[in-house]
């Protein structure tokens, strides 16, 4: 009498084994970050479906070289280009969390003040959020998203932007460093403060911002102040020359006086005042204009 052969039976418990193994792979892979609001999100495994609802940080999903993750972002995100054509899903005020459910994300990614984190999280989406106002702000922002996207790119992209912050400070002439140098951010106005990634991308720079670290990062200033602190040159990314030249007693300013106004076009605006990847490429564009106005008004 034949007896039955047990392969059938034996591959069946390979098969298992093997499933049990993967598991416990799995398992011990999974990781806990911290996010910036201090709580600690955990991921099984990289998420493959990535919305994101600030500019920075879809650009630094990016530069991890993940943009292929994103399956939404916010309405203001538009660079690299590969992205244009994903779903918009709002701005700060007016998130389509609708939008949001039907995409099914792993996680959105999104800053520590937004509104929409606890609605979000109450529907059962992931979220993981983030602060980024400062150089060392991105560079801790990129470390926590190679963890979150399984990538070890961080190294890199922060290296990249210390290159070209390098190299823009060593193309502004040793006689054009410690200038002073005024950041306009909009025409509340609102200023760059040397503790913020412009101010510290300037500093860096070698030129002098007047406004100083007792104000804050993004201060609403007197332009009286402006006029007393007598800049050398002015970057504005949202007002005009036209809205500066009316503002009380600003014509004696010497940077209003010689011509050594810095205005940007939409994409160069983009770039500076976004605290992600781009920061090099900000600095060499802030450099670039420095050396423009001061040469020309020799």
């Amino acid at each position: 009498m034949t007896q039955p052969s047990t392969r059938p039976r034996y591959l069946a418990s390979g098969v298992a084994l093997f499933l049990i193994g993967f598991s416990l792979v799995v398992f011990a892979e999974s990781i806990s970050v911290a996010d910036d609001s201090g709580v600690s999100v955990s991921f099984s495994k990289p998420p493959v479906r990535v919305i994101s609802l600030l500019p920075s940080l879809t650009e630094s999903v990016c530069a991890l070289g993940k943009c292929s993750t994103l399956v939404g972002v916010d309405r203001f995100s538009n660079w690299p280009k590969s992205i244009k054509d994903l779903p918009k899903l709002g701005g700060i005020g007016d998130i389509n969390i609708e939008r949001i459910v039907q995409l099914k994300p792993d996680v959105v990614l999104l800053e520590r003040a937004s509104p929409v984190i606890a609605r979000l999280n109450g529907l059962g989406i992931k979220t993981f959020a983030l602060d980024i106002k400062s150089m060392s702000d991105e560079e801790r922002a990129l470390q926590k998203l190679d963890l979150v996207l399984g990538t070890s790119e961080s190294a890199r992209v922060w290296n990249k932007i210390q290159k070209e912050i390098v190299r823009a400070s060593k193309q502004i002439p040793s006689s054009e460093k410690n200038i002073r140098v005024y950041f306009e951010v909009n025409p509340a106005p609102f200023a760059a403060g040397r503790s913020s990634f412009i101010g510290e991308i300037l500093t860096q720079l070698g030129v002098i911002n007047i406004i100083p670290d007792s104000l804050g990062q993004f201060p609403k200033i007197n332009p009286e102040f402006v006029v007393q602190s007598k800049p050398d040159v002015i970057l504005l990314t949202e007002s005009t020359v036209a809205d500066i030249q009316k503002r009380p007693g600003w014509g004696s300013i010497p940077a209003v006086m010689r011509n050594r106004i810095c205005t940007f076009s939409t994409d160069q605006n983009d770039v500076l005042v976004r605290p992600g990847p781009r920061m090099g490429e900000a600095a060499l564009i802030i450099s670039q204009c420095i050396q423009e106005k001061m040469s020309s008004s020799r």
